[in-house]
C-alpha cells in the first residue's frame, strides 16, 4: 500500500486516546479518509476526520463503525492503571472479539490490532522474540494476550489480522503514570530506581509505533511485530540522563526491590496508589524487544532513543503543565493522575 492514497476509508478505535490520536493524525497527513469510534471526543481531532461515539462492548455501535472500511487500527484498551479485572476482560478481551465478528461481516481488507509487551510477563530470555512464550502475570497482560487468542481464531476464519506488540510507548502528550514521573523531577524530588536501577529497559517513541502500525496495515497475510527503540540503556541511565537535561536538583535514588515492591502491592491493594500489577512486576527487571521481524518484513525503522523520547517527553509536559493539572484529558495517557501515596515518594528520598 502506498502512503497516499489509501484504497479506503480507515477506522481507528480509541482514535481519541494517546496512541490513536497519533496515528489519525499520521494517516490525515497521508491523504487518508479517517474515521474515529470512541467512547469521548478528543478536541485535537482534525476537522476533516469523522467521529462515532460507542462502546467496544455494543455490537450494534461497533458495526455501524465497521461499515465501509477498508482498514481498522485496534487501539481502544483499557490500561494497566485501572485494576477492575473485570472491565480489562470486557473491553480487552470481549470488545476485541466483538470489532472482529463486525469486521469479517463487514469485508474488512485489514485489521491491526495494538496489544502488549505485557503478554510476556517476565521473560525467562532476553531479548524477547516474536518465538518467546507469553506469561502474563497480571490481569492486564492475561486480557490483553486472551485478545491475540481471540485474533488468532478470526484469521483461522478468513480474517486479515496483524498484531502489534509495543514496548511502553512514550513521546509528547505522554501522560498518565509518567506525569508523576515528570512532576516530581519539575519539582527538583528525587527519583526512585528499584535496586542498582541497572536493568535494561526499552520504550517506544509513538511517533515510532504508529509508523509501525501503518506500515503492517499496508501489508497482506496475518503477522505479529514486537516494535521497540534500537537505541536504549538502562533504567538508571534514562532517568539520570532525564534529570540532568532537566537541571532541577533531582536525583536517581536506589531503594531495596522487594521491600519497595511490597509496598506498591499494598497501598495498590488499599486504593492509595496508582500503580498497578504490570508497574511493580516490570519497574525494576529487564526487558527489551528484538525489531528483526518488523524491520525486515515491514522495512520499519525506530527513529528515537529512550533518552530523545524521556526528554522530548518532559518537555512537551512543561509546555503543558497548568493545563494538564487542571484539566481532564481523553484518556487515562493523554491525563493527570492522582497521585495518592506517590506524591510522599519524592520527599522521603
Amino acid at each position: 500500500m502506498s502512503d497516499s492514497p489509501f484504497r479506503g476509508l480507515q477506522l481507528v478505535t480509541g482514535g481519541s486516546g494517546y496512541l490513536g490520536s497519533d496515528l489519525v493524525r499520521r494517516l490525515v497527513a497521508r491523504g487518508a479518509k479517517v474515521r474515529v469510534f470512541d467512547l469521548v471526543d478528543a478536541d485535537d481531532r482534525p476537522p476533516e476526520v469523522e467521529f462515532q461515539q460507542g462502546d467496544i462492548r455494543d455490537a450494534d455501535a461497533v458495526a455501524r463503525a465497521c461499515d465501509g472500511v477498508d482498514a481498522i487500527y485496534h487501539n481502544v484498551a483499557q490500561v494497566p492503571l485501572v485494576r477492575d479485572r473485570a472491565m480489562l476482560q470486557s473491553v480487552n478481551t470481549h470488545g476485541t472479539g466483538l470489532l472482529l465478528e463486525a469486521a469479517l461481516a463487514a469485508g474488512v481488507r485489514k485489521i491491526v490490532h495494538t496489544s502488549s509487551s505485557a503478554i510476556y510477563g517476565v521473560p525467562v530470555q532476553l531479548p524477547v522474540t516474536e518465538a518467546t512464550p507469553a506469561r502474563p502475570a497480571e490481569a492486564y497482560g492475561r486480557a490483553k494476550y486472551a485478545a491475540e487468542g481471540i485474533c488468532a481464531e478470526f484469521v483461522a476464519r478468513g480474517l486479515d489480522v496483524s498484531i502489534i506488540r509495543p514496548r511502553t510507548i512514550l513521546g509528547s502528550g505522554r501522560l498518565g503514570i509518567f506525569q508523576i514521573l515528570f512532576e516530581w523531577i519539575s519539582r527538583g524530588s528525587n527519583v526512585p530506581v528499584l535496586g542498582s536501577g541497572d536493568n535494561v529497559y526499552q520504550f517506544i517513541h509513538a511517533a515510532d509505533l504508529a509508523e509501525a502500525c501503518i506500515l503492517a496495515a499496508g501489508r497482506a497475510g496475518p503477522a505479529e511485530y514486537n516494535c521497540g527503540a534500537n537505541r536504549y540503556g538502562t533504567m538508571r541511565e534514562v532517568l539520570e540522563n532525564l534529570c540532568q537535561h532537566a537541571g532541577t536538583g533531582s536525583r536517581v535514588k536506589s531503594v531495596p526491590m522487594r521491600p519497595a515492591i511490597a509496598g506498591m502491592k499494598l497501598t495498590s491493594a488499599l486504593g492509595l496508589s496508582p500503580l498497578s500489577g504490570y508497574h511493580w512486576l516490570m519497574y525494576g527487571r529487564s526487558m527489551y524487544f528484538d525489531n528483526a521481524r518488523a524491520e525486515s518484513e515491514l522495512h520499519w525503522k525506530p527513529r528515537f532513543s529512550n533518552d530523545e523520547m524521556f526528554i522530548e517527553s518532559y518537555d512537551w509536559y512543561l509546555r503543558n503543565r497548568e493545563r494538564i493539572l487542571t484539566t481532564r484529558g481523553p484518556s487515562h495517557h493523554r491525563s493527570a493522575v492522582k497521585h495518592g501515596v506517590l506524591r510522599l515518594v519524592g520527599w522521603l528520598l
